[in-house]
């Protein structure tokens, strides 16, 4: 039950009726109708702004349309009051009976309560977290991965067909430095010294792999020419540092459906394939780039390369996809991997990258646009940095890792659920400050703790009550009299509960799995503060022992605030708690 969604029918449908009455024009645009919450509480239960974007287009004032659709308005049931404000927006206050409808809805749905049809089944492609398979992750790639899976979570929830997806980098040169810094290890198992040069990955995660390489080879590849040996040492390690990923990913709980290799593009015609189609669009020709603006580089030279029409399609200037000596660019095998989830049939595609890759954004928007003729979407999410504080001072790096804090490190320190929600207690495009000592702090300050601290402050109540003998399940409470619930801070809860819906469907059309996060302490909050007046007038405590028939229509309203609660934290991937130790 979406009652946002419901009461802006019934202003459509009010609409609608005054066009084919003829008191507005036939065929108005009726998108930008919006109901949403009152910025000031005072002013109503919902506003709707149809007035004021209608005006124009229908030739009229718009106080005056205003008037003419309240009128329309208040003949509906749950509509108590419709009034004009200002020059023309409409403030509406809804019948109590509302409210109790949102409650036993939430109620009779569960977790499920919330979800949304606005997705349509549409196909969507999530990809995240797609770090170079060359060690372990770190603390950049846990936001990343965080984020991507909450989102896809999101999606789901909002009805999308969702495929969550890890492109594997290891078709680069930076998987023959892994194997050359595995070889290295490899040497050190056979007791030799390793030559750990500049350029070479220097953590220790790779000893191990180094002494699974000497169990599988002994020493046979000793003293052999690295033509001998790289591509199956980079197999090897690749396959190594894989499994390694996955086991990071597993710790926060992140599972993906499809992990895509990039190596898997070459030889084998796909980037061939992906390339001629945009030449069959006439989007590739041979040129020479404008030098880039500034100071020029030493090793600049003009030189005829491969380059594709992005400039077509928004980008600043066009990209090359070949280099001059026949060698394809970093760009053209991700053109050919987008290619192959326009033909997998995506509608919409996600890419999840690190902040260092906005430069990035344009010229893929412009491939994927081009390649599907402007069918298939591409929405670019960047990831800030993260900063880590512990004491009041920056968090040291892995010596395992050797230049940077580990996604294992964090999640061994907070644990994944408090790891989850706090990465996503700011947009993904703003800096995220990650202190230790707050994160796991019992304060209203905590976010994570206050969000946990309700939901098993519901379930206590729930114990209490069960003590006194009532059906606590959905199902009986959904059947007490939840009109009873007329307090004014009762109210605002059901109200805050009944924002959820729209909440979703808000989050899921921006992309931004942080609104849940922000929503559910707001929920947290009134719930807490419902409870701490109970303290000031009895009557407002959950539990009401001499009246069993009031406490279960308060218990009501508490299980369908940890209803939301719940499936709020199910969307960020954070299990709810029971009870807070």
């Amino acid at each position: 039950m979406n009652i946002f969604a419901d009461i802006r029918r019934a202003v459509v449908a009010a609409l609608e009726e005054m066009g084919a009455e003829g008191a507005l024009p036939a065929g108005l645009d009726l998108s930008n109708v919006a109901v949403e919450p009152p910025r000031d509480a005072a002013h109503g239960d919902m506003a709707t702004n149809a007035a004021m974007v209608l005006a124009k287009p229908a030739g009229q004032n718009p106080r005056a349309l205003a008037e003419a659709l309240v009128a329309r308005l208040a003949a509906d049931p749950r509509i108590a009051e419709a009034t004009v404000a200002g020059p023309g927006f409409i403030n509406l206050r809804l019948v109590p009976g509302v409210w109790t409808e949102v409650l036993r809805a939430a109620l009779d749905a569960g977790r499920a309560f919330g979800r949304s049809d606005l997705g349509a089944g549409v196909k969507v492609n999530v990809e995240y977290v797609s770090a170079n398979p060359t060690g372990p992750m770190h603390v950049g790639h846990t936001r990343g991965a965080v984020f991507g899976d909450a989102l896809a979570s999101l999606l789901d929830f909002a009805g999308y067909d969702v495929t969550r997806e890890y492109y594997i980098n290891d078709g680069g040169a930076q998987v023959d430095v892994l194997a050359r810094s595995a070889y290295e290890r490899y040497r050190e198992a056979n007791g030799l010294e390793p030559e750990i040069r500049e350029g070479l990955y220097p953590g220790d995660y790779l000893i191990p792999v180094g002494e699974a390489l000497k169990a599988k080879y002994g020493a046979e590849l000793i003293d052999k020419p690295e033509a001998a040996w790289l591509a199956e040492v980079r197999d090897f390690a690749t396959e190594a540092m894989m499994a390694m990923i996955r086991e990071d990913l597993a710790l926060l709980n992140v599972k993906m459906d499809v992990f895509y290799s990039e190596k898997s593009l070459y030889g084998t015609g796909q980037i061939e394939a992906a390339l001629q189609r945009l030449e069959d669009l006439g989007l590739i020709y041979e040129g020479v780039l404008e030098p880039p603006k500034g100071k020029l580089p030493e090793d600049w030279e003009e030189r005829e390369q491969t380059l594709f029409k992005s400039t077509q399609y928004g980008d600043d200037v066009d990209r090359p996809v070949k280099k001059s000596d026949g060698a394809w660019t970093y760009f053209a095998p991700d053109i050919a991997y987008h290619w192959t989830k326009i033909a997998r049939g995506f509608d919409h595609l996600i890419d999840v990258f690190g902040a260092d890759h906005g430069g990035y954004v344009k010229r893929m928007k412009a491939a994927v646009a081009a390649l599907s003729e402007n069918k298939v979407s591409l929405d670019i999410k960047l990831i800030q940095l993260v900063k880590l504080f512990k004491n009041g001072e920056p968090f040291k790096m892995s010596k395992r890792a050797g230049t940077f804090v580990t996604l294992r490190d964090v999640v061994e320190q907070a644990g994944a659920d408090v790891t989850r929600f706090h990465m996503l207690t700011r947009k993904n495009d703003a800096p995220l400050d990650f202190d230790f000592d707050k994160v796991l702090e019992q304060s209203k300050d905590n976010p994570v703790f206050y969000v946990q601290y309700a939901h098993a402050r519901v379930a206590s109540v729930l114990r209490k009550a069960v003590e006194l003998g009532l059906d606590v399940s959905d199902a009986a409470l959904a059947r007490a009299d939840l009109a009873q619930n007329s307090h004014e801070a009762e109210t605002a809860l059901a109200k805050k509960i009944a924002e959820w819906p729209r909440l979703v469907e808000i989050a899921a059309r921006a992309n931004e799995p942080h609104r849940v996060a922000f929503f559910l302490y707001e929920i947290a909050s009134d719930l807490h503060a419902l409870w701490h007046r109970g303290n000031e007038e009895p009557r407002l405590r959950f539990v009401q022992e001499d009246d069993l028939a009031l406490t279960s229509a308060k218990i009501a309203l508490a299980r369908a605030c940890a209803v939301v609660i719940s499936a709020g934290l199910g969307i960020l991937g954070v299990t709810p708690a029971e009870e807070m130790r």
